[in-house]
């Protein structure tokens, strides 16, 4: 999949393709169905299929004081969109600039202009130009006056059950519900990052633990979590299953929130490594213990708990 960062001065073999519009964040299952017509239409008229999607994500422009919500940030949603097989992404630069473009001036200018658009492709819930003044059918009545068509998706869900969409992960995620999270995006959710040094307290007790810096991710309910987490070796990712914390360790009186994972049976070197973590179920709330000894006997039931649950499970 070849990635650009703006739509001008695209090559020729990428414009006059079919498009998939849209943010995507978390590239959940109704994303996939945005992006699966698109794929269909090209694959009907042997066309070159793309998405077109944003970043910064909207919300952290207009509203940049807002608490983390990314549920994929640049890097994961590039990559799992790759996974689809796409020919091209056009991950689109946004900022208050690009923002205070009308929608006529996006379609003429981003999607007739610079892509050169045959088909486009969104979810029923699309908005888009000054204002989110753009939305389905307006995108549908320019289309026709402008020479391409245009596709509006409806709403998709599991069993006529709710609709799948972001806010629906998120407010799962935030509630400790990492099943109900996956069921939306068709995978468990992950959080990747580098491993950095800590305190090396884990390792005392006898857990050493990879810590995890949250970056720009959505900050899920605190609390022990059995995870899958995945190495980076050599181009290709080998998972292992695990417990993790994701906290402020109030045992330790600490500040600030960290996702540390200990990896059951490893004792390999992970510092400045990447790791990829996928939270499986949610095990239990964070607390605050007494002692060291009353952390460590909770540590083991937890881990007993995980190894259960991931027994059952398939890894990512």
């Amino acid at each position: 999949m070849r990635l650009f960062r703006h739509y001008t001065e695209l090559p020729a073999d990428v414009r006059g393709g079919v498009v998939a519009l849209g943010n995507f964040d978390g590239v959940h299952l109704g994303h996939q169905a945005v992006i699966g017509r698109a794929q269909a239409l090209a694959r009907e008229q042997s066309l070159a299929c793309g998405v077109m999607s944003f970043e910064p994500h909207p919300r952290s422009v207009f509203k940049p004081d807002r608490p983390p919500f990314r549920l994929t940030p640049f890097r994961v949603k590039a990559r799992l969109i790759e996974g689809m097989g796409l020919d091209f992404l056009v991950m689109q630069h946004f900022d208050l600039a690009f923002a205070s473009h009308t929608a006529e001036d996006f379609v003429d200018q981003a999607l007739v202009g610079g892509l050169g658009v045959r088909h486009v492709v969104v979810g029923y819930d699309y908005e888009f130009g000054k204002g989110r003044s753009g939305h389905g059918e307006l995108l549908k009545q320019m289309a026709a006056r402008r020479g391409f068509e245009a596709t509006l998706v409806e709403p998709i869900s599991a069993d006529g059950g709710a609709v799948y969409s972001s806010t629906a992960i998120r407010h799962a995620l935030s509630e400790g519900r990492a099943e109900d999270a996956a069921a939306i995006l068709g995978r468990f959710w992950e959080i990747e990052g580098r491993v950095e040094h800590g305190d090396a307290r884990g390792r005392t007790i006898g857990f050493p633990t990879a810590n995890v810096e949250m970056a720009d991710y959505l900050h899920p309910a605190r609390g022990v979590y059995a995870v899958f987490a995945g190495i980076d070796q050599a181009g290709r990712t080998e998972w292992r299953p695990g417990v993790a914390n994701f906290g402020s360790r109030p045992t330790f009186d600490k500040d600030g929130h960290l996702l540390e994972v200990h990896l059951f049976d490893f004792d390999g070197d992970l510092y400045g490594r990447h790791l990829r973590v996928a939270l499986v179920s949610h095990l239990r709330d964070e607390r605050k213990f007494d002692s060291l000894e009353a952390l460590k006997n909770q540590i083991v039931e937890d881990s007993q708990n995980a190894r259960r649950i991931l027994a059952a499970r398939r890894g990512p």
